[in-house]
Parts: C-alpha cells; structure tokens; sequence
C-alpha cells in the first residue's frame, strides 16, 4: 500500500516511523530538510522536501498515485488543501488532521468530501473520548468495544491479591471459557501467550471478554468499579476542552491551567468546570483547592514528566482514578510499571484512526486501538478471503497475532481453536507492533 504523509511533526514522524515497520510504502513530505534526513536514516521511508500544498510537491512525492494520503501538519488549513490538492491528482483516500471539535461532527462530512477530504482526525478528541471512557470503567487500564460491547477487550494491571496471579492460561478452564487472554504486557515487553505462560503481579493483561462477564472478570482480578463525581484536571491543554463537551453536567470539574490566556480560552469552551489560574505543581494549592475530595486526578500538561509526577502524587492522596497524558512514547513502556493509572498518548490514538483505513477503505467496516506496542483491530471478515478457509488452529498464524473475538449476527463470541471464521463476521485482532499489515492476506 502506498501512503503519502504530509507533514513530518510529532503525529506525522510517528505515523511514518509506526507505518513503515508494517511494510507500507511510505512517502513523508515536509519543509523541513534537516527533520526529513533525521526520519530517512531511521526508517525505511522515501522524503520529499517542500511544501504539502504545492502542486510540484505532490506531483513529485506521487499522490496521484497513492492509496492513501494523511495530511497532519500543524495547520489545519494546509491540510485540507493538501488533501484536495491530492485527491485531484488522483489519490484514493485522503484524511486531514484538524483542530476543531466541530468538524468531527456527522453532518459535516459531506462538507469535508466536498473539498476532497475523504474523512478527518482530530487526536486531541481521541485523547478526550479515551479519558471520557477511562472514568467510566475505573479498574481497568485500557477498554476497547465490539459491536456496542457485546465483545470487549481490557487491560487490567494486576497485583499480588488477583485471583488469577499464578496461574498457568491452560488452568482457567475451571473457570469455564468466560474470557481470554489476548496479551501480556510484562515490564517492557508485550506477548501473545500459550497456554503455559503464567500470570505474574504486576502484569498489564489483555483480556477479551463478553459484556455479561466483566464483573466476574473484574472479581477475579480484584478490582472493584468506583462512581466518579469531582474530576481535578491539571493543565489545560486542548485535550480538557472536547472533555468537558462530553463529560455532563453531573461531574464537577475543576481545572488548574497555569497560563492566562488558555485560562480565557477554557472560561468560554468549558462552562461545566471551575478554571483557577494557577501552578498546579504547587501541592499547597492542590489541598486548598480540596484534592482530598476528588475521584479523578487528569494530569494534562504538554509535560510527560510532570504528569506522571503529579499521577504519583495524586495516588498519594488517595484518588480512585488518574490519568496521565505521556506524548514521548518512549517514556510509555516505563510510566507502565509506576502506579500511575491509566495512559493517554495521542499520537497512539491518531495511529489507529490511520490504520482503520488502512485495513478497510470504508473506514465503518474497521476499528483500530493502537498501544506502546502492538494493535487491536476489529475488522469485517470478506466472503472466501483466507482467513475463512480452515479451523483457527489450522491457520497457522504467526506467533505475533491472535485472534481475540467475533461477532456473528450481531452476537458475541470468544474464540477457539475449532471456531471456523465466515464471512461476515466481525473478527478482533490483537497483534505485535509491526504485523498489522498481515492482516490483508488473512482478510483479502
């Protein structure tokens, strides 16, 4: 598959880093020489250097002929006519990064096909959406849905007092077949399990699991659901915005934002929270401003460092839930292993709107969830493509991949090694960083 990336900033050198170890063909154009040749001497990419919206540019980078183009500048504006420019010439599918809540919405879609945007991504809506599920299902690290929940995957970080820790997956059979484990993301490492791999403490696991058994799932991991009323957010970054747009009027919310004009900015967007101007590093304030009597700590501050800093500060207080938004991805692996809470990286979550149309072009038929090191795809199985030809444990699929759940006329199912994929079905897919692109063959 051929993709032109626009723009070589955080989100699009990710992309372009994250996309070329799936075998892509990838094209990465930006104004930026010195950036450029930093991105060729590490991956297997080709750069063009110029500007995204120059006819030149794009005829020479050849978007006429690509499957795919993303356009992630910094600026919305050069995005959508880099997109439209690209998909004069003759590119398949176009996606723009914006920066306005407003056109992610549904009626705005025409609009957007109209100017040669096939669809858009907004990273920082991701990240909101992310933090807004994140409250709701306080036990666990990561949750990601199937068909309205009726198969859903979660990521659960165990202690010594789980039920399950110390186990071999081949015992879990007396627990009868409720649940299975997708991953384990041990240290700094993620694995697709055998049934004679043991669950340690401290273990992040992926767990893929019918709606009707997550609270025996959650009794086995020795969690328990907390209600949470009074969110405390630290920084005001654009993430708080589309936030509190979703959190309703029975949360009360307050944010610390240091600087005064964003503080202007989030007074008019967020009239459900409280704004202090203020240093939120200063635990002073935090008490006065009465951290004791919150559920929910959201360090988001453009500072990785500072926001796991604050989580671990926040646990010290005694708050149900934390949050920490962590945009060097290589910080990811180790903030994994402190008692931070859950993890926001919007890069991550802008990967795997890309990879959604990747795997499909009409971006309905998939779903993507892209973490530190692997993928979670859910993808519409097509009639007499491969992966419909045997029984799962006659597949002989690489050991970087599983099958975690389907669903089947609008039912869920976990998976065995005698389950026969059809077509039709909507197949979850858990894989290793890097194998993604594997899935065409199976699926094709």
């Amino acid at each position: 598959m051929k993709i032109l990336i626009a723009g070589a900033g955080e989100v699009g050198s990710h992309l372009a880093t994250l996309l070329s170890r799936e075998a892509q063909d990838i094209v990465l154009i930006d104004r930026n020489a010195e950036r450029l040749d930093i991105l060729d001497s590490k991956n297997n990419l080709l750069t063009v250097c110029g500007s995204p919206t120059s006819f030149e540019t794009l005829m020479e980078a050849g978007a006429g002929k690509c499957d795919l183009f993303v356009a992630v500048t910094p600026y919305e504006t050069d995005n959508v006519l880099a997109c439209a420019i690209a998909k004069s010439m003759g590119a398949k599918q176009t996606v723009a990064r914006i920066d306005n809540m407003e056109f992610m919405l549904e009626d705005r879609r025409d609009f957007f096909k109209h100017q040669g945007v096939d669809s858009v991504i907004y990273p920082e809506y991701y990240a909101a959406k992310e933090i807004f599920i994140a409250l709701n299902h306080t036990w666990v690290r990561h949750w990601f849905e199937m068909w309205n929940g009726e198969i859903i995957l979660l990521g659960v970080k165990l202690t010594e007092k789980a039920a399950l820790v110390g186990m071999k997956l081949k015992e879990f059979g007396p627990l009868g077949q409720k649940f299975h484990v997708s991953a384990i993301r041990r240290k700094h490492d993620t694995i697709i399990p055998s049934g004679d791999d043991i669950i340690l403490a401290g273990d992040i696991v992926y767990f893929t699991v019918k709606k009707e058994h997550t609270n025996e799932l959650r009794e086995l991991c020795g969690k328990n659901e907390k209600h949470i009323k009074n969110i405390l957010i630290a920084g005001g970054s654009r993430i708080a915005a589309p936030l509190c747009s979703m959190l309703s009027d029975k949360y009360k919310i307050k944010i610390i934002e240091p600087n005064a004009k964003e503080c202007e900015y989030l007074v008019a967007n967020c009239p459900n929270a409280d704004v202090i101007c203020a240093d939120s590093r200063d635990n002073d304030l935090l008490v006065e401003e009465g951290i004791h009597d919150m559920d929910a700590f959201l360090a988001l501050s453009e500072s990785a460092e500072q926001n796991i800093l604050a989580c671990l500060m926040a646990k010290e207080y005694g708050l149900v839930k934390t949050v920490a938004e962590v945009e060097n991805i290589q910080y990811i692996s180790e903030a994994e292993t402190l008692n931070i809470g859950t993890i926001v990286n919007k890069k991550l979550l802008a990967a795997g709107a890309i990879f959604q149309r990747m795997l499909d072009q009409d971006s309905s038929n998939s779903k993507c969830l892209a973490l530190a090191d692997a993928e979670v795809a859910e993808i519409e199985v097509k009639e007499r493509s491969k992966i419909t030809r045997a029984a799962v444990k006659d597949l002989k699929l690489s050991h970087d991949m599983t099958i975690a759940g389907l669903i089947r006329d609008g039912k869920g199912q976990l998976v065995g090694g005698n389950t026969i994929i059809q077509g039709g079905d909507r197949v979850m897919m858990f894989c290793l960083t890097g194998a993604i692109h594997k899935f065409e063959k199976l699926f094709n």
